[in-house]
């Protein structure tokens, strides 16, 4: 800014407010200096001009796992919505370790992020570190996974209601012994999951054994792969799976298919998030969507008024209904 103001003999303010294109600027003056400025490779300083208003405009945001479809869509709803507002979104994973999501943290807070967007990691229980933002005066929001043990607000899929509707489907499509592949017993959404799995046996009288329910800790296509084997090839197998998600349940449709199994004419299978790829398995996986893409934004356009508000009571919870997505592979069985 001074080499333009010393090159074309005005002074730093003229040549700052001609970039802004000021009414009281002349418009042969606002020329010039554009001119010089695009000639010269001129870039502004934003970090430099945002310090002075006491914020960077950069929101974090920190994932379990980039490559995840759900989370994909969180962080593209998230990054549209902000980009209308004029914030930049830092973008980390913490790779479902406590760890990973600590240094994290603290990376986000070295680069004075104005707030934090989480979704915690499996082995995250209390998140001491999240306070750390707030002691700062930047507000964090969670979505998602979850902990109860810190205050901050909230954005959730109704998880409950979703594996309710989901084994409710199954029930009707004529299965009666379903077993149920969930996430880790600590994690706040595989619980909702679970108990809306044990609710919608309850509620239609149907058959539960803990036999039937297996915890996955990576939550990956392997483990579906390898209880699916175990329990289908126990004393009293499943005749359908709901799992935790699309991944496990593509891991129990592998085993199925390699047996010799019908889908779903002998075993049916539901998934949990709604992938891309649960449109394009064979069969199709029946599944339940959980609107990653409006949570990302929901998410976002509360952080955002939180900042600008320099709101650090709202511990309010937001919750969004997921639907049910019927494909192939949970259709009534055949008699």
């Amino acid at each position: 800014m001074k080499d333009i103001a010393k090159e074309l003999g005005i002074s730093v303010s003229t040549a700052s407010r001609a970039l802004k294109e000021h009414p009281d600027i002349a418009k042969d003056t606002i020329r010039l200096v554009k001119e010089y400025a695009e000639a010269h490779h001129y870039v502004p300083n934003f970090l430099a001009v945002n310090f002075r208003k006491s914020r960077t405009f950069n929101i974090g945001l920190i994932v379990p796992e980039l490559v995840h479809h759900f989370f994909s869509t969180v962080i593209s709803g998230a990054i549209d919505e902000a980009k209308k507002c004029g914030y930049n979104v830092l973008v980390s994973q913490s790779n479902d370790l406590l760890k990973d999501e600590i240094v994290a943290c603290r990376t986000m807070l070295a680069s004075s992020v104005d707030g934090l967007l989480i979704s915690i990691s499996n082995e995250t229980l209390e998140g001491d570190h999240l306070s750390d933002f707030i002691s700062e005066g930047k507000p964090v929001i969670q979505f998602d996974k979850i902990t109860d043990q810190l205050d901050t607000p909230k954005v959730t899929v109704d998880d409950f209601e979703g594996a309710y509707h989901a084994v409710s489907h199954l029930i009707d499509q004529g299965y009666g012994r379903i077993a149920h592949l969930r996430g880790r017993e600590n994690v706040k959404n595989a619980k909702e999951r679970f108990e809306g799995y044990r609710k919608a046996l309850s509620d239609h009288e149907m058959e539960f054994s803990d036999n039937w329910v297996k915890s996955c800790i990576a939550i990956s296509e392997q483990e579906g792969f390898d209880f699916a084997k175990e329990l289908m090839e126990g004393n009293n197998p499943p005749d359908a799976f709901f799992c935790i998600t699309d991944l496990v349940a593509l891991g129990v449709i592998k085993y199925l298919k390699g047996a010799g199994y019908q889908i779903p004419g002998q075993v049916g299978v539901m998934g949990f998030s709604n992938w891309k790829l649960a449109e394009v398995v064979s069969p199709g996986l029946s599944s339940v969507d959980q609107f990653g893409y409006e949570m990302g934004i929901k998410s976002m356009k509360l952080l955002i008024e939180l900042i600008q508000n320099h709101d650090l009571e709202n511990h309010e919870t937001f919750e969004i209904k997921t639907k049910l997505i019927v494909r192939e592979s949970s259709l009534k069985r055949q008699k």
